[in-house]
Formats: structure tokens, C-alpha cells, sequence
């Protein structure tokens, strides 16, 4: 949003801004498109191997993961072609989520104050790193120990697991994304906290409330019915709201000194 501009002149700002993002998306799709060997093999179902990082790790602490045993099966005839498009697609947005963000900034940025710029930034920082922090989360340590633990996971020897490709992507785009997103929590608590909205001494006195939401929040996040997933989100989620505390803490305490 440009200073001295009328509205349709800010329209005009906007609209050149929409379509750069709408081009550098498209571009870096099909980009992502044209390389399936790498974001396939290398990124999305690199926690299918057995070599992936996290089952590493856990070999040398002395637990064993088999997913090299576990099957992975189609049977949607256009799932792949659409699996394919899809994920390039979603994959374009997470890479230019920086840069949409900063036209986003360079728009509306020159409406706000001198005093209103440096907050804004910060707030900004914070929101990429707390997102890519859930996002590296359950890319490392949710999915991989889920996928592990129900791809393994047999009510009698005689019924062999095939993952169908759909539950495959859809468990991993759910967990991924919103993990990103409830690790927002702290700059929320921060922002409500400012205006006077929340405060920390009713986060303090909501803990056991704030525990069933929390398990409420994990079964809703969790694409999978299962306890395991559950937990594994909302350990998580609890210190996040833990975390949340603290910053509505900190938040008053800067009201005050101010």
C-alpha cells in the first residue's frame, strides 16, 4: 500500500502483486513438476526409508524401525497424476511462503506507523521461524515415528499392511501443516496479551481445561484415529501452551514498563 495512491490505485499495487505471486507459484510448481525424482524420492517419501535420519537415530539408541518391510500400493486410477500435481503445487507455496509474505509487507507496510514497523517485523520473523519449526517437527519426529508405528502395527501376522497412496500423503500434508500452524500459539498469546485480550494469570489458572483442549486439539490434528499420533501431537501442543505463558508474561510486563 503506497502512499499518496488512490484506492484504485492501491487496487492496481495489489493486483501486481497477486500476479507476481500467482507467476513465481506456477513457476516454481512446475519446476517442482519436472523434478519428481527428487521431491518424491528425496522429500516425500524419503520417511519410507530405512536410512531416513530419524530411524537412524533411532537404530543407534537401540530401537529398530521396519519401514523398508512396509507396502505402498495405488488404487485410484488417476491418484498418482493427481498425488503428483498436488504436491508440487503445495510444495511451490511452502518455498515462496517467505517471499509472499514480504510482498504482502512491502504492501501494507507503508500504512503503518514509524513505531508500528519494528514490531512487525519481529511478529513477522517469529511466524516464519514457529511455522517452519512445526513443519520441521512433524517432518523429522511425528510422521516418521507414526508412520513406523502403524504401518508395523498388525492385529494378527496374517494381515499384511499396503498403504494406499492417499492415506500416505494425506496423513503426511495433515500433520505437516498443521503442525506448522498451532506453533503459531505463542505469537498469538503475545498479540492477545498486548491489546489486553488475554493474560497470563488466566492461562495459568485454565491448565487443567486447557489439558483436554489440548487432547481435543491433537485428535482433530491427527489424520489417523490412533492414541500413538495422538500423543505424539500433543506433547507438543502442551509446551507450546506452556510456552505461551511465558510470552503472555513477558507481553504484560512490557505494557507496564511502557
Amino acid at each position: 500500500m503506497s502512499e499518496g495512491k488512490t484506492f484504485w490505485g492501491h487496487v492496481e499495487v495489489f493486483r501486481w502483486m497477486l500476479i507476481r505471486c500467482l507467476a513465481l507459484t506456477f513457476g516454481v510448481a512446475v519446476l517442482a513438476f519436472c523434478n519428481k525424482d527428487f521431491v518424491f524420492e528425496q522429500l516425500i517419501l524419503a520417511p519410507c526409508r530405512a536410512d531416513f535420519i530419524t530411524y537412524r537415530l533411532l537404530d543407534k539408541i537401540g530401537l529398530t524401525a521396519n519401514v523398508g518391510q512396509i507396502e505402498m500400493i495405488n488404487i485410484n486410477l488417476a491418484s498418482q497424476l493427481m498425488t503428483h500435481l498436488s504436491i508440487s503445487f503445495y510444495l511451490a507455496l511452502v518455498v515462496l511462503f517467505p517471499y509472499i509474505i514480504v510482498e504482502i509487507w512491502f504492501f501494507v507496510s507503508p500504512a503503518l506507523y514509524s513505531n508500528e514497523r519494528k514490531p512487525a517485523v519481529v511478529a513477522t520473523i517469529a511466524f516464519f521461524f514457529q511455522f517452519f519449526l512445526g513443519l520441521a517437527l512433524a517432518y523429522f519426529l511425528i510422521f516418521p515415528l507414526t508412520f513406523n508405528f502403524l504401518g508395523n502395527y498388525q492385529v494378527n501376522e496374517r494381515i499384511v499392511n499396503q498403504i494406499s497412496l492417499s492415506s500416505y500423503i494425506g496423513t503426511f500434508l495433515g500433520l505437516l501443516f498443521m503442525m506448522g500452524l498451532v506453533f503459531e500459539m505463542p505469537i498469538a498469546a503475545y498479540f492477545f496479551a498486548r491489546i489486553g485480550v488475554l493474560s497470563s494469570d488466566f492461562l495459568r489458572r485454565s491448565r487443567k481445561v486447557a489439558v483436554v483442549l489440548v487432547l481435543v486439539a491433537a485428535a482433530f490434528i491427527t489424520p489417523s484415529t490412533d492414541v500413538f499420533t495422538m500423543c505424539l501431537v500433543a506433547l507438543p501442543l502442551w509446551l507450546l501452551y506452556e510456552l505461551s505463558i511465558v510470552v503472555a508474561r513477558r507481553a504484560e510486563k512490557r505494557d507496564k514498563a511502557q
